[in-house]
């Protein structure tokens, strides 16, 4: 990322005029060139480090929606700054106005973020608040001992679409 002040937003972030792309992809080259899905998962890799626009949102977002189609993951990806709410909210109060505004019956968040809602506060919205956590979901990496949570190009590099499409839908636990 381009160096910046720690208080701008992730819209107003760049990435680094000294990102140089076709290394990050030498460096998946040579990672993952043995892997059995290689040959079907890189292109999607290549496409995604070439993206052009240096926005780091738009890089971000654009990844994002490229590796859900490549999955066939066909989730409404929307941007909360679209969304009519008071944006000068913050934390639980932003995603809980979020809720109200799309009409949401349930929020999920990452499991991390359990310290970080009241249940109790989103149940009084008549929203159930759920935390997703990710079954452990091991597969061969060459012949070295598993290494778990690497990340989803790792995933799909060693594992059928199919089968990483299975894990994306049912892989997890709602608590």
């Amino acid at each position: 990322m381009k160096s910046d002040s720690d208080y701008l937003n992730i819209c107003e972030r760049e990435l680094s005029s000294t990102f140089k792309r076709d290394k990050l992809l030498n460096q998946f080259r040579g990672a993952y060139h043995r892997a059995p899905y290689f040959a079907q998962t890189f292109p999607l890799v290549e496409e995604i480090v070439q993206y052009e626009n240096d926005n780091l949102f738009e890089y971000l977002r654009h990844s994002i929606i490229s590796v859900c189609t490549h999955l066939d993951v066909k989730t409404q990806i929307r941007m909360s700054s679209e969304i009519q709410i008071d944006h000068s909210l913050k934390g639980q109060k932003k995603v809980l106005a979020l809720c109200q505004a799309l009409g949401a019956k349930t929020y999920i968040n990452a499991i991390g973020g359990m310290e970080l809602y009241a249940k109790a506060d989103f149940q009084s919205q008549g929203i159930a608040l759920k935390f997703i956590q990710s079954k452990p979901h091991a597969y061969t990496q060459f012949d070295a001992p598993f290494v778990p949570w690497l990340s989803i190009v790792d995933v799909m590099m060693f594992s059928p679409a199919e089968l990483t499409r299975t894990n994306v839908f049912s892989g997890y636990d709602l608590i």
